[in-house]
This record gives C-alpha cells, structure tokens and sequence, in this order.
C-alpha cells in the first residue's frame, strides 16, 4: 500500500463489493482513512483474506454488506456483474436505507449505469455511475481520476470519502455521463496505444536505441503517459503487467455500441480493436494492453 496522505472526513460506515485487483486497494485506502469498512465478494474466501490483512467486516452477501451503510461502493466485472451485486433479495439495494447512495466504479454501459439509477430513485436511493482511470497502480497508489454521473448531491456526498483512493473526482453530468466519459477515455487510449506500437515497431526496425529516442521525444509534442510509462516496456518486450487486453476490448465493444447509438464514427478504435483481437489469438489476453505492438514484430 502507498504512503498516500488522506484528507480529513468525518468517518462513514461503508461497503465495497468486489475485492479484484482494483477493489481490494481502495477498500483498503477506505479503511486507511478510517472509514467503517464492510467487503463482500463472491468468492468469500478472498474477503476473508482481505479482512485478515486489513481489518473491518466481511459479509455473506450484498445485502448484508449494504446495511446501515452510508455510502456502498462497488467494482466488479460487466452490466451483468454490476446487477448480480445491486438487484435481487440479496442484491445492495435490498439492503440500503432510504437515502444511502450507491457508487459503481465499474467500467460498464451507460445503459445499465440509467437502468440502476431510475431503481435507485424508485427506492429512495442515490446513484452515482463513478468509472475509474489510472489502473491496479492508481488503485494501490491512492490516485485514480474518477468520473462520475449523478446528482449533485449524491456526489457532494461521496466525493469526500473516494477521495481516500483519488486525486480527482469530477461530477460530468447526469447518470450515465460518468460511463460516456470512461468511453471516452478508453477511445483516446486506444488510439494512442496503436500509434507508440508503430513508432516503436518503426524504430527497432530502423536500429535505433528506442528507450534513448524516447526519453528524447517524450521532451517534446509526442509526450503522453503512455510513452512515458508503456514504451520502454514496449521496447524491452514486456507485458506481464497492467491493464489487460481481455479487460480493453470489453471496454471497447462498450465504445462501439454507444457509438452504433449515437452515431459516432470510430474508425480507428474499431480497427484498433480488431488488432486486440488478434494479441488474443497470440495468446495475449492477459498482457497488458501496451502487448499491441507484438503485432508488428
């Protein structure tokens, strides 16, 4: 865990559903702050461990996790993930007082993100779509961006208590704004991705010393985080780490249906994920996503 400095709040009692390489830290900076944790996930073994390691409760369910809490958050896999948790008899809501607000930090459609929210309100809850960025380093590190849709008092509410695991948590607009957003932040990655694959490709087949060529460019217009932190990993040839490519292009094919929606054109996203596609037939469907550039080796 970080040394991360958290900022004074008034302790809450919470809950954290879903403890994977995401969840587990920032439940952990929620206890770190000193927030009232109770986790549940669906393997119960890991809460256990996580609580063995941490502190705070473990619950058998959803529902049991949810009561009493204040503020119940939760990352988990997909749509169909996300409703398994919220819906049900033993489902979150079940479980939350009327006012609690729910907070959905997985990186889902905007669809199901409106689907929970009109639910939410029908039993006087809160709902905050809240998808992150900055992956399993920013989570462990106390720094993700956060964008999040709702209403502006549900997030006033829980902006405080996720800043235990952020350095900004910015309210975009209505449910649902917070998944568009994400959307948008995975378009803008993909495309990135493809053009450092090619410029490293281009340049270990030209000879040159591509960590120096780098560190040089990365002084000028080409700099981005991608450069700075995936393409000497990316000439060095490794990809045991990270965002994976199985979780990228689950992120993309979210992109692509908005987009079918709305009447975006994505040419290169829709390329890019046909390329991802193909790291997965290499066998690369756990590398990280900077992998790409095995394409072109």
């Amino acid at each position: 865990m970080s040394s991360k400095t958290y900022e004074p709040v008034a302790p809450r009692k919470v809950a954290f559903l879903g403890l994977g390489v995401m969840g587990w830290p920032m439940a952990a900076h929620l206890l770190r702050a000193g927030h009232d944790v109770t986790v549940y996930n669906r393997t119960a073994a890991k809460a256990a461990q996580w609580v063995a390691e941490h502190g705070g409760r473990a619950a058998a369910t959803p529902r049991e996790a949810a009561q009493g809490a204040a503020l119940v958050f939760a990352c988990v896999g997909n749509d169909d993930d996300l409703r398994s948790v919220v819906l049900g008899a033993d489902g979150a809501f079940a479980g939350m007082a009327h006012g609690a607000i729910f907070v959905d930090h997985t990186t889902a459609s905007a669809d199901v993100a409106r689907e929970l929210g009109a639910e939410a309100r029908s039993r006087g809850l809160a709902f905050v779509d809240a998808p992150v960025s900055g992956g399993n380093l920013g989570a462990i590190n106390g720094v993700l961006t956060v964008m999040c849709g709702g209403e502006a008092d549900a997030f006033d509410a829980m902006r405080p208590v996720a800043m235990a695991y952020s350095r900004a948590v910015t309210l975009l607009g209505p449910v649902g704004a917070g998944q568009l957003a994400k959307m948008v932040n995975q378009i803008a990655i993909a495309g990135l991705l493809q053009g450092l694959s090619e410029a490293v490709a281009f340049g270990q087949k030209a000879g040159l010393d591509m960590e120096a060529v780098l560190a040089v460019i990365g002084k000028g217009a080409a700099q981005s985080w991608q450069l700075e932190n995936r393409g000497p990993t990316m000439a060095r040839g490794e990809f045991d780490f990270g965002f994976a490519v199985d979780w990228m292009r689950k992120d993309l094919g979210l992109c692509l249906d908005e987009a079918r929606r709305n009447g975006a054109r994505l040419p290169v996203t829709a390329l890019v994920d046909q390329f991802y596609a193909d790291v997965q037939a290499m066998g690369g469907g756990r590398q990280d996503t900077s992998s790409l550039v095995r394409r072109l080796r």
